[in-house]
């Protein structure tokens, strides 16, 4: 044993010996969760979705530093050089880490490795990380950032990248290293808040606090719990602000984003009590998505009922006045309103799926991770191309034409009309290292081991998990499924001798009438959408569970009166054909592509087919034979139904133009259009008018 352990110790030294940590339970005085993360690596993907990761492998995420060397090159601050030195580093790694330990990939490993050693090893004696106050200030050069180098917001990042790393490989020294870290912090705090540098630390201060509490569960030291208590009365006031009633009055701007930046610690509550997330411009898009996971964390440490109720109210004020169909927000960048074409940044996907993911497991609320789903079968696919080589900056609802051009968003000016093109810098290149973490961190979450010594299935996607039961038995089940797409999830439960536990399975809110067969016998538990299926049995080897959720098409209404289709977990558009052209050398923003609709999009839906949607669509299942899903060729479902053409309704600043929707009737015949999944398009209409 113990020449195993040395063995694994050397080879820890290269990235290549992986003993994973699954996530604790709580410690007292700290509320126990109902769901706990397993190692890291101990979920594998399959089929399509294992082919969306190997795609990362081969596309940005794996060549970054190739791609985008002047960032996360060897200059970069996090690995001591006298470049980059903010959040972008620390990004990247947040996505290529999990992705290289879930595919076990050696390659990617020993691009990690680096970041993670200079980390470590060089932490200074106070038990300050990251790169180093410079002597003299530095140069400014385009498109690097140096400073504020001390800035407590990118350590966060670093943070969650450390903890990250330790539940893949096990290795000890993370828990010195952030052990010694928050110490330092404990004792700065006071002096330099989170906002000292920048006020992003305030608005982000959760993701510094989730990790003093994951090390409290290692180690059980006191002082956590007090610097857990300080970080929350210095992170900004979420609970609060979602709170607040709304206010239509006029009441001046400086409340407001980014005129509220200087709203720091301790702030001015005057400032807060104006603020509510209805108003158009009352956060940062990123901060919002990153920032309304604030209460529920905390929620673990002072569990009041009203931080889950603040942010279950957030979800529901974003949707009323700011949501579109696929689950996310208009928000490029300020809070920009529900229109169908205000753009949704791809830092704000990823950080929503991230926070849903958090506070899911915290709470086994059923609602996170119906949005959860939502957002990753809808919002993430479609934001990087097939190849996962270039990315939009903002997406919309209602995208019918990609160019260089200017358009209604609140930041457009500022990056010369490129928004929404698909490039490597394209826009701001915060998400070109930010959008690596969406699909690895949803494959680490689609399984959790449970509070009551089970295993739980609350996302799902097809994959294969090994977990450990009941007192410590091993087991190993394969999630053979096609959904989203399709309706049946089979699971096949293998383990060495027959063991009792818990299997838990989530009822999706829209799931009505589920089925639950194990090995062909129905059976009785209550499947209510919208609940958690505890099954309590002794498993064998080989025992099946069937799990069938039936798909209906149902219609959703929207800003300007618009109706979006759905059908299960997805959304879907208006089939647009594409016309792709790619603009070389341009400026700053190197290679990029535009994108032209080559077929109409101006069509309303007819009012009798969303009457009556069972018949007034056609869903069909499409032959792609394994082909990649998310694009117009591989999409596995089609809807067919009939419209009717709206001349008047035309191209507006570069997109769609408002809705029609005071058109009562329409010239015209009806003709036949088809819809398709959300994420399988690039051009599409989601929220059409509705015609006579």
């Amino acid at each position: 044993m113990k020449t195993k352990q040395f063995f694994c110790f050397i080879l820890l030294a290269f990235g290549l010996c992986a003993e994973g940590k699954a996530q604790l339970q709580n410690r007292k005085p700290l509320r126990a969760n109902p769901y706990m993360e397993l190692p890291l690596g101990a979920i594998q993907p399959k089929d399509w979705l294992k082919n969306q990761l190997t795609r990362m492998k081969t596309g940005l995420t794996g060549h970054l530093d190739e791609r985008y060397p002047q960032v996360v090159g060897n200059r970069n601050g996090w690995l001591g050089g006298d470049g980059d030195a903010w959040e972008r580093g620390p990004y990247w790694l947040d996505g290529l880490l999990p992705l290289a330990y879930i595919l076990k990939d050696d390659e990617l490993i020993r691009k990690v490795k680096p970041w993670i050693e200079w980390t470590i090893r060089n932490q200074r004696d106070d038990g300050y990380i990251g790169p180093r106050p410079l002597k003299e200030k530095s140069k400014p050069e385009p498109g690097i950032q140096k400073e504020p180098v001390e800035d407590w917001w990118p350590r966060m990042v670093m943070l969650k990248v450390l903890q990250q790393y330790y539940n893949a490989t096990g290795d000890k020294r993370v828990i010195k290293t952030l052990t010694n870290y928050f110490r330092y912090q404990l004792q700065e705090l006071p002096k330099h808040p989170l906002d000292q540098w920048s006020f992003w630390g305030n608005r982000r201060g959760a993701d510094n606090l989730m990790v003093v509490y994951w090390l409290y569960n290692q180690t059980g030291e006191s002082f956590l719990l007090e610097l857990g208590n300080l970080l929350y009365q210095q992170t900004f006031p979420y609970a609060t602000v979602f709170s607040n009633q709304y206010n239509d009055k006029q009441n001046g701007i400086s409340h407001l984003y980014p005129y509220n930046t200087g709203n720091t610690y301790p702030f001015d509550q005057q400032a807060i009590n104006r603020l509510h997330v209805g108003q158009l411009q009352s956060f940062h898009c990123v901060n919002l998505a990153q920032g309304i996971k604030s209460p529920i964390i905390y929620y673990q440490q002072n569990p009041d009922t009203n931080y889950i109720k603040a942010v279950k109210r957030a979800y529901n004020d974003i949707a009323i006045f700011h949501g579109q169909a696929q689950g996310m927000y208009g928000g490029d960048e300020p809070l920009h309103g529900n229109a169908p074409t205000q753009g949704i940044e791809f830092c704000s996907v990823v950080e929503m799926l991230f926070s849903l993911e958090s506070m899911l497991s915290i709470t086994g609320d059923t609602e996170f991770a119906d949005l959860l789903e939502k957002i990753a079968y809808n919002a993430m696919p479609t934001q990087a191309t097939d190849d996962f080589n270039h990315r939009q900056y903002f997406q919309s609802a209602n995208q019918v034409l990609i160019s260089r051009a200017e358009r209604n968003f609140f930041e457009d000016g500022g990056h010369q009309g490129t928004d929404q093109c698909y490039g490597l810098l394209t826009g701001y290149p915060c998400c070109t290292a930010n959008m690596h973490q969406g699909w690895p961190k949803f494959v680490q979450n689609l399984w959790y081991q449970t509070a009551d010594k089970g295993i739980a299935a609350l996302l799902y996607g097809p994959s294969e998990v090994d977990a450990k039961v009941a007192d410590g038995q091993s087991i190993h089940i394969t999630e053979d499924t096609h959904y989203p797409f399709d309706e049946t999830i089979r699971f096949t439960i293998k383990t060495k001798k027959a063991v009792s536990f818990p299997f838990h399975l989530r009822i999706p809110y829209w799931a009505k009438d589920a089925k639950i067969t194990i090995n062909g016998d129905t059976i009785s538990e209550i499947t209510k959408p919208g609940s958690i299926v505890k099954i309590n049995r002794s498993w064998k080897e080989g025992d099946q569970v069937s799990l069938v959720l039936p798909m209906h098409i149902e219609t959703s209404r929207w800003a300007e009166l618009s109706v979006a289709v759905e059908r299960g977990p997805l959304v879907y558009a208006l089939k647009i054909e594409e016309d792709w052209r790619k603009v070389s050398n341009a400026e700053y923003f190197g290679d990029f592509y535009e994108v032209y609709p080559k077929s109409e999009w101006n069509y309303g839906l007819l009012e009798k087919a969303i009457n009556d949607p069972q018949n007034g669509f056609e869903v069909i299942k499409n032959q792609t034979n394994g082909q990649y899903p998310w694009n117009l060729a591989g999409a596995p479902i089609l809807i067919k139904t009939k419209a009717k053409k709206i001349p008047e309704w035309t191209l507006y600043k570069n997109m769609a133009g408002p809705l029609p929707h005071q058109f009562s009737s329409a010239k015209g015949e009806e003709t036949p259009i088809v819809l398709v999944p959300y994420g399988c398009s690039t051009l599409r209409i989601t929220q059409f008018p509705v015609v006579n």
